[in-house]
């Protein structure tokens, strides 16, 4: 039975399958087309990541106490996701938007009044911390709000606003860094505020009980992150996204160090960087229109599967050709993938649970960015060239979890075959 449902795409029989992303933009909600804004604006004001190691070198700091303080900030991006789902699902989306960006904007403003080194590491956990809350609220709250067959598509453009506040960015900020870091952190807050206003306007507050909702949670063994983790398919997609997080992020961490190894100009790694960021953003929304229809089963095996062919050719040679064939085919990996990625937490999670699956996605998401360079650097510094071939060995990995762990929206969960007469 499992074999015949996957046979069909994950698509297949829901309303606005198949459509581009003109039509999808259509038919969304006045209220996921202000959460799309809202994402951009919060994105395009991210400038504390960014300019992070700057700041605290200006500050008088060393190197590799700035470093730290990078590292800190990542941890609270894990944190962050985690507690944002469970704050998501237990008051609503809305009210952790409104806590996430609230919070964030009076937090990043005291770091520029502060001189002691470990109360600067705490406000930078807390502030990296409380402006993660509002991710897996925006994602629990556009798979409340979207057509089944439009998510992925929708996904795809809450990607878009994320990857073109992303690449404005760092423009903005050297333009404000070049006045002053104080202009620089008040510029933040103040896109974080616009966020919250827009979330007060247009998101709407905690919905009327569900009686069947209600039901379906009180049948459960389990609740919260419990719940989650009792899904055991759930838990190798879980493993798939920290595998292939870890491994895709290489190309920010060894791949400058493997290009200057082999005696390149640097400007070949700037290429391939700029290289990817412009394709996605230019080809992800349009590929989306057709790859949202097709099988899940062969979206993860293309999606994970991918950057273990490029990085694969990585390790053939590091010469220009094969560099750029590499970087090819590892972005192709990206836009096939990364919507379907992102758009599943919402199509298998309880309604009751939505924060929570995607808060669990996003937290082992930010935990492969926060570990995957520092083991990568590691590894390649002991066996150099033949780390791409871990690199790839482990993206196959990635590949055949998300086989096992992605199932097609109607099936039922994995608790749920435990327990038939308590799901009937």
């Amino acid at each position: 039975m499992s074999e015949d449902l996957d046979r069909e795409p994950a698509s297949a029989e829901q309303p606005g399958a198949g459509l581009g992303a003109i039509a999808t933009w259509r038919q969304t909600s006045v209220t996921s087309k202000a959460l799309l804004f809202g994402v951009f604006v919060n994105r395009l004001g991210a400038f504390l990541q960014i300019f992070l190691v700057l700041f605290m070198t200006h500050r008088g700091f060393t190197a590799g106490q700035a470093g730290f303080a990078l590292g800190i900030y990542g941890a609270g991006h894990v944190l962050g996701s985690f507690v944002g789902g469970w704050l998501t699902d237990r008051l609503s989306a809305r009210a952790a938007t409104l806590i996430s960006m609230l919070g964030s904007a009076a937090l990043i403003v005291s770091i520029l009044y502060i001189d002691v080194y470990w109360v600067i590491l705490l406000a930078i956990l807390t502030v990296s911390t409380v402006s993660q809350l509002n991710r897996p609220a925006a994602q629990a709250m556009l798979a409340e709000l979207t057509k089944p067959g439009q998510l992925v598509m929708t996904m795809a453009m809450y990607r878009l606003a994320i990857n073109l506040g992303t690449a404005v960015t760092p423009i903005v900020g050297v333009a404000l860094v070049s006045v002053s870091y104080s202009l620089l952190f008040w510029a933040e807050a103040f896109a974080a505020v616009l966020y919250s206003a827009i979330a007060w306007k247009f998101l709407p507050g905690k919905a009327a009980p569900d009686a069947a909702a209600d039901a379906a949670k009180a049948a459960e063994p389990k609740q919260g992150y419990r719940a989650v983790l009792a899904d055991w398919r759930y838990d190798f997609y879980l493993a798939a996204v920290f595998l292939v997080t870890i491994v895709y992020c290489q190309y920010i961490a060894v791949l400058p160090l493997a290009i200057v190894d082999q005696g390149l100009s640097l400007w070949w790694y700037s290429l391939v960087v700029s290289a990817n960021a412009v394709v996605v953003a230019v080809c992800e929304v349009p590929a989306t229109k057709y790859v949202q229809k097709w099988p899940l089963r062969i979206t993860a095996i293309a999606g994970f599967g991918l950057v273990a062919v490029g990085y694969g050719v990585y390790a053939i040679a590091l010469i220009p050709v094969l560099l750029i064939l590499g970087t090819i085919i590892w972005t192709a990996s990206e836009i096939i993938g990364a919507p379907t990625t992102f758009a599943y937490p919402g199509m298998v999670a309880p309604p009751h649970l939505r924060g929570r699956y995607s808060g669990a996605m996003l937290s082992v998401f930010g935990l492969g960015n926060a570990v995957g360079p520092a083991v990568g650097v590691w590894v390649w510094s002991h066996i150099g060239q033949a780390f791409w071939l871990w690199a790839g060995a482990v993206a196959i990995l990635s590949a055949v979890c998300a086989r096992i762990g992605m199932r097609r929206p109607d099936e039922q969960p994995a608790t749920a075959s435990a327990a038939p007469e308590a799901a009937t």
